[in-house]
């Protein structure tokens, strides 16, 4: 499984940890991912996810699954995110 938001598409980011003598080494950085359930409200009904910490934030700060989905740009959603976001397309008019 991709260590990967389904919806934000943020996943692994690399660097170095440096010591306090300045050594070098290289280390990754992984997202805080959640597997949770979020509810649709146009759609009736909820969808499984894996789904960053800081995009449930966003999620919930834009008023919903729904919302955000709309204004979410295609590129950074997963194949099932995408799914819902045409659903919804459909389900509006």
């Amino acid at each position: 499984m991709a260590r990967r938001c389904e919806l934000t598409g943020i996943g692994p980011m690399a660097g170095n940890n440096v010591s306090h003598a300045n050594n070098k080494t290289r280390r990754r950085w992984l997202p805080n991912l959640c597997d949770v359930t979020l509810h649709s409200d146009r759609l009736g009904r909820g969808f499984k996810m894996r789904v960053a910490a800081s995009a449930l934030r966003s999620v919930d700060h834009m008023g919903g699954l729904d919302a955000f989905l709309l204004k979410a740009k295609e590129a950074q959603l997963s194949p099932a995110a995408l799914k819902i976001k045409r659903e919804l397309a459909k389900a509006a008019g």
